[in-house]
């Protein structure tokens, strides 16, 4: 049977970079509080010319030519969002048009920050039973324009930012070996951005104050470490596979707390562990795949290498994937 196999990655950043001090100039907060909280220095901020389907077209187009394809070539786009320009027609579709991938069908996932893991998952199921497919997996976010720019203890978590791949089928021993994803929409509350206000009065939500993201940060920590700890012991199990077995892990990049949390928790090594949130801040579905381009572009996978990826989001979502390299 044919594996699922990443062929190649792609990532787009928006040229503007918001640093910890321009925050300090925005709201209270210091360079030293953000950093000694979150670990994150800098994000990227999207300017005109860069929406959340253009990032995801530029990224793409990386990730085509790394796979020396075209986008004709292309049969399927899963694209893991949760703020995109539009309700309607999907982000995707409009990465479609922009790349000419005239050949594909093209959907949205809505997984928060567990979007791209959710489809590349979607990807694997369609790859094993039409292994000759070719598949876009995108994780796209801008954030910013999610954001209340008033409240300092979100406003400094987030940025702007566009991560792809390429997957097909293999004969070769290498691939995805197992993924394990989970759900608990009991959660909500501790994690949710709202839509739009209701032009159906019926249907209004009479607390409605504007569709940013709201987080009880302390509440989501707590869930995200030890839920992330528990997928990968899950799929590791499920391949017979200890945490020692793993070349590299690329988790969601959501805050140093966490990343350091769930590090001493599985007991690896810091340089096991592959992080950018100091560059880039949390950008949701964007950051694994972004992640993943970099490392594999700085040369930090090698052939027949393990990999674990694990994530955690809004939902709650959450899960992992081990791919052999």
């Amino acid at each position: 049977m044919k594996q699922t196999c990443i062929v190649g990655t792609g990532s787009c950043l928006p040229v503007r970079v918001l640093t910890n001090e321009d925050l300090a100039s925005m709201v209270d907060t210091s360079d030293e509080w953000i950093t000694t909280r979150t670990g994150i220095k800098t994000r990227h901020i999207a300017s005109a010319g860069e929406s959340t389907f253009q990032l995801a077209t530029q990224a793409s187009r990386k990730a085509l030519d790394m796979a020396g394809l075209v986008p004709a070539d292309i049969d399927m786009i899963i694209l893991g969002t949760i703020s995109c320009e539009k309700a309607m027609p999907s982000c995707a579709c409009l990465v479609q048009k922009e790349l000419g991938a005239v050949n594909a069908f093209a959907l949205d996932v809505n997984a928060a920050c567990s979007g791209f893991l959710y489809g590349l998952d979607m990807a694997d199921k369609y790859i094993r039973n039409n292994p000759e497919m070719k598949i876009l997996v995108i994780g796209a976010e801008n954030l910013s324009a999610r954001t209340n720019w008033q409240d300092r203890n979100t406003c400094v978590l987030f940025g702007d930012g566009a991560g792809a791949c390429v997957v097909t089928g293999t004969d070769q021993d290498r691939g995805m070996l197992a993924s394990k994803l989970y759900a608990d929409g009991s959660l909500w509350e501790l994690l949710h951005m709202d839509n739009a206000p209701s032009l159906n009065p019926e249907l209004a939500d009479p607390d409605y104050d504007g569709s940013y993201i709201k987080m009880v940060g302390r509440d989501v920590f707590k869930y995200a470490v030890r839920a992330m700890e528990d997928a990968i012991k899950e799929v590791l199990a499920q391949q017979n596979l200890t945490i020692n077995d793993i070349q590299l892990i690329i988790p969601h990049q959501a805050n140093i707390r966490i990343l350091n949390s769930l590090v001493d928790r599985l007991g690896v090594p810091a340089e096991k562990v592959y992080i950018n949130v100091q560059k880039y801040g949390n950008t949701s579905a964007a950051t694994v795949p972004i992640a993943l381009d970099e490392a594999n572009r700085e040369g930090r996978l090698q052939q027949g290498d393990l990999l674990l990826i694990c994530t955690f989001g809004g939902g709650f979502t959450w899960g992992a994937t081990v791919i052999r390299w």
